[in-house]
């Protein structure tokens, strides 16, 4: 059996690409991108194959400009040789043009959230003769996204959460099997600290400033904010004296705040949510916004709890809440695992052999 692989593009290494990393491990073959960062380093070279756009300029530094291209790029790949065609996609990987004869899988980590679900935020934040360019290619683009979903044979989706938006935008059903996560270097620590701790890059829908807000009114409680972004200058000034503000660290000093903190803050409305995982990994239990991806991985009362709304006074009242609690962290670790690469590798693998079967 032949097999490649498609993924969107590989510039750094995130989720996506930590799933595609596992499947290539299942399955060694050709990865078809639509440009790959000369920098990029997680697979072999040779065994990536990019499309025309890896020769335009600015496009490992600004390839937004070129997304109206994505689709017809995405098309131009000849994969006829190939018996079985997996593609990891959050974009446009999903739309390769396969044949009758050929079974195409695809893990669909979100159909493109801009085009859809996030749409009306684009609309707002443009203006002008952009927001009427915006409306324009947007509406091909969900037409394309949709007629693209039928080269399809089976989805499958990284949570519950995503499987629902596939079938509100493709009226697909999608097989639910949740990401990797390495549990084995994110390792059980059962002595906690006096200190909450937060992990995200610094955008406004990861919540972190309202998470800041929150522990600025609560004075005796310690706060660790780790990662950077745009909203940096904004969160330092808005942070009281017991927040404390690490940025970006490593892999070995994330792994040691995680193990050591009393609870991880989590603020966003994710597909799935690694950093949630990983914390629990450590024994360490999550405060979490009752939204998104997070419902499937937090257990109320076991690993963690939920507040309802994204603002300052609700987390305040979670963790006044949480200090009342009693965790077993030996038991919030044990859950993590459930969420482990060997699980991921278990059922992606037999959810591919049960299809080919039926092929």
């Amino acid at each position: 059996m032949k097999t490649c692989l498609v993924h969107d593009w590989l510039l750094t290494f995130s989720g996506a690409e930590k799933v595609l990393e596992q499947i290539y491990g299942l399955y060694p073959s050709q990865i078809y991108t639509l440009f790959c960062d000369p920098l990029f380093s997680h697979f072999r070279k040779k065994e990536v194959v990019t499309s025309f756009l890896q020769k335009c300029p600015k496009i490992f530094s600004n390839h937004t400009l070129y997304s109206p291209l994505f689709p017809l790029a995405i098309e131009q790949f000849d994969l006829t040789s190939y018996d079985l065609i997996i593609s990891s996609s959050h974009c446009v990987a999903k739309g390769v043009i396969v044949s009758p004869e050929q079974t195409h899988i695809c893990y669909c980590h979100s159909p493109m959230r801009y085009i859809w679900d996030l749409y009306p935020t684009y609309i707002e934040d443009n203006w002008g003769i952009k927001k009427l360019l915006i409306r324009y290619f947007f509406h091909k683009w969900r037409l394309w996204d949709v007629t693209s979903s039928n080269r399809v044979d089976h989805f499958v989706a990284n949570s519950n959460f995503v499987a629902k938006r596939i079938e509100k935008a493709y009226r697909r059903k999608a097989e639910v099997i949740y990401p990797p996560v390495d549990t084995s270097s994110f390792v059980y620590y059962e002595n906690k600290e006096d200190y909450y701790v937060t992990a995200s890059r610094l955008v406004p829908y990861k919540g972190i400033g309202q998470i800041v807000t929150a522990f600025s009114k609560m004075k005796d409680k310690k706060l660790v904010v780790i990662g950077d972004g745009p909203e940096m200058s904004h969160i330092k000034n808005s942070a009281g004296k017991n927040v404390e503000i690490l940025g970006a660290v490593g892999t070995e000093k994330l792994i040691e705040m995680l193990q050591r903190a009393k609870a991880f803050i989590f603020n966003a409305i994710e597909d799935f949510g690694i950093l949630p995982v990983e914390a629990q990994s450590t024994g360490t239990p999550i405060i979490a916004l009752n939204k998104g991806g997070a419902k499937e991985t937090v257990v109320e009362g076991k690993t963690g709890l939920f507040f309802q709304e994204s603002d300052p006074q609700s987390i305040v009242e979670a963790v006044t809440r949480f200090e009342k609690m009693a965790f077993d962290h030996q038991i919030v670790s044990e859950h993590a695992k459930t969420f482990s690469k060997e699980n991921f590798q278990k059922s992606f693998s037999g959810f591919v052999k049960e299809k080919m079967g039926q092929a």
